[in-house]
């Protein structure tokens, strides 16, 4: 198998292009041909500092080093064991390094059968590439963590920070289908976009303050930060008494600050996509409810690129690799 990966843990590392054994799967596990990478910032964050990183070094395979989660395919060959999918079917899922599993930036993939679900004829394979990690935590933010459903039908706002990314398209497209009032932000050339995933009331940035743009308009019930850039207090300033705010991929040290912060409404989330995760995102899409713009489409070879641009926090939609 062919990856992109890189020799050691060394952050200054170039991603290369890198010849692998092919594994056999084993009982429980599944082997996907990939043939879409959605790629997130946790990809890499994962190769410079922080928490993940050290997570990723402890519990991960050892180098060469294969970063990605996304991914979608088609099934090679199925261990002993596995009931839920066969050779031949199209896939979605995610890589897990806590399970001993490279990551995604491959030609070939190993999972367990619970990390992934079957994906129907009616959904692109980059669609579902770009759902495991930004839908899961889409769906965290908003409906889990966020606790939409604690609030009557009718009376739920949800605030949308970085409404025009990967994971902030999803949460308002996923907050519209539960009902809420939805405001989101984004720059200018982006406004037609959010207002055409639903958003009732769109914020633009370029025009100053969007937190002081959004107070006549709270109490919200959650406000999503997609960017992590916004003041925590002033997010949390707009919520309701019971209300949440919630920090996507959250983990510098001005995150935690936050959350210690009283009233202690502040969350930080990073979805980790499973099958049962998946279902009812890649349902949605099947059913033309949810929708994934996708940015641009990459080589895998280009994964250095992919992440350059991703390290902007400027990308309108998804990046995809495909091998």
């Amino acid at each position: 198998m062919k990856a992109m990966a890189q020799r050691s843990w060394n952050p200054a590392e170039k991603l290369e292009l890198v010849e692998l054994p092919t594994p056999e799967p084993k009982k429980g596990e599944v082997r996907a041909q990939v043939q879409a990478i959605g790629v997130n910032p946790v990809d890499w964050k994962m190769r410079t500092s922080g928490p993940l990183r050290l997570a990723a070094r402890l519990l991960g395979p050892k180098p060469p080093v294969v970063v990605g989660v996304d991914f979608a395919g088609v099934v090679e060959a199925v261990g002993p064991g596995v009931t839920r999918t066969a050779p031949g079917e199209r896939v979605v899922g995610g890589t897990n390094f806590s399970r001993g599993q490279r990551g995604s930036y491959a030609d070939t993939v190993v999972v367990r059968e619970d990390q992934l679900c079957v994906v129907p004829d009616a959904v692109d394979i980059a669609v579902a590439a770009a759902l495991p990690v930004s839908g899961v935590t889409a769906q965290l933010a908003v409906v889990d963590l966020g606790g939409i459903r604690r609030v009557q039908p009718g009376q739920r706002r949800v605030l949308v920070l970085g409404a025009s990314g990967g994971v902030g398209q999803l949460a308002v497209q996923i907050a519209k289908l539960e009902g809420a009032f939805v405001a989101g932000v984004c720059s200018t050339k982006n406004v037609e976009m959010v207002k055409g995933l639903g958003a009732d009331l769109v914020l633009d940035y370029n025009e100053g303050d969007v937190l002081a743009q959004a107070k006549p308009h709270a109490p919200f019930h959650v406000v999503v930060d997609c960017v992590g850039s916004y003041s925590g207090a002033g997010c949390r300033g707009l919520l309701s008494p019971r209300g949440r705010h919630i920090m996507v991929a959250g983990d510098e040290p001005s995150a935690v600050v936050q959350m210690l912060m009283p009233p202690f409404k502040s969350k930080t989330i990073l979805g980790r996509p499973t099958g049962a995760r998946l279902e009812p995102l890649v349902a949605a899409a099947a059913a033309g409810k949810l929708h994934v713009a996708i940015a641009q489409k990459l080589p895998l070879t280009r994964a250095e690129e992919a992440h350059e641009l991703s390290r902007t926090s400027r990308m309108t939609g998804k990046l995809i690799l495909e091998p």
